[in-house]
């Protein structure tokens, strides 16, 4: 009696102690530097961003938040590493809406909703509608008038096939009603490029892509893809206003991490992404490159990425469009 009676009170505080274990963890959270695995190359607009938060994250945390850069496959390479790392919260993945997309039109390893935890939307730019100044054109409406009257023959630039600058531009022919030629680049660099010399006439890119043509009257901004005037342009309409309801595309980036990461870790984390996106010099540098902080919480940025996933999944289908 006495035996069992000691080998059950072994056996529960074996139990107590590795539930207590993650929580345990949680609380020195973090003991060592924290690898942010960047889902792009350096350089660009996803990689700008992580750089402005692992500064204030670095000094919050007490610990150094490293910046890793794995470009490939618009992210897949990053999310599969990231994926296959222990859950404790040493490594994160910062990720934009272009992994999203290509999840949609290509087969992974890896699936977002399944292998992840959410942590938080750190920061958005919306997509703006433009056209080279030549285009007779300086709305929607007209752009959707020009568009019919010349019926397969206006095109436009993307970052590649299956981009989100590619479902955004075949969202707006299908809700138009228009044709339209797709012209795919590699990167925006080169898409913008040939959009400025007029090879290209239209284009649906980020915001912080474009605007600095469009205020020296290279590009003519015609929409932005915003829910309200965005801050950066409160003189442009948004593609709602334009006659397209529901229409909002932004290039969105967030932070996420391996599934079973303990909720404290999480917790810890979206604290810590609030204070660095409301710093003022963040906030400026971010505006910078028309960019805003958000800062969602773990579950608005999981329903977040569910309705942008059923959202482009539904644009894709209709538009055929089909991974590399």
């Amino acid at each position: 009696m006495q035996k069992g009676f000691q080998a059950s009170i072994v056996s529960g505080l074996v139990v107590a102690l590795v539930a207590a274990a993650p929580y345990s963890a949680a609380q020195t959270y973090p003991s060592k530097p924290v690898r942010v695995i960047v889902a792009s190359g350096a350089g660009g607009g996803l990689d700008f961003v992580a750089r402005q938060v692992a500064t204030p994250l670095t000094e919050t945390l007490g610990q150094s938040v490293v910046v890793d850069n794995r470009a490939g496959a618009s992210g897949s390479i990053a999310a599969e590493l990231t994926s296959q790392s222990a859950p404790d919260g040493y490594t994160l993945m910062f990720l934009s809406a272009s992994l999203v997309v290509y999840g949609i039109v290509n087969q992974t390893t890896y699936d977002l909703q399944r292998d992840f935890t959410p942590v938080s939307q750190v920061a958005a730019a919306p997509y703006m509608l433009t056209v080279h100044p030549s285009l007779p054109v300086k709305t929607v409406k007209d752009l959707i008038a020009y568009a019919k009257s010349v019926p397969s023959k206006l095109n436009y630039a993307s970052t590649g096939n299956a981009s989100l600058a590619h479902l955004a531009s075949e969202l707006f022919s299908y809700n138009a009603g228009v044709g339209l030629v797709h012209i795919p680049y590699k990167g925006v660099g080169a898409a913008l490029g040939d959009m400025l010399s007029g090879r290209v006439q239209m284009s649906f890119l980020s915001a912080g892509s474009v605007y600095s043509h469009v205020r020296t009257q290279k590009l003519k901004a015609i929409a932005i893809a915003t829910p309200a005037r965005a801050k950066m342009a409160p003189e442009l309409p948004t593609m709602i206003e334009s006659g397209m309801p529901g229409f909002v595309v932004t290039q969105w980036h967030g932070l996420m991490a391996p599934r079973a990461t303990p909720r404290p870790v999480i917790d810890r984390l979206y604290r810590e992404i609030v204070k660095a996106v409301q710093r003022p010099d963040v906030v400026s540098r971010l505006a910078l490159d028309g960019t805003e902080g958000v800062a969602s919480m773990p579950e608005e940025f999981g329903a977040f990425l569910k309705s942008e996933r059923d959202q482009w999944a539904k644009v894709a289908k209709v538009a055929n469009i089909k991974g590399d």
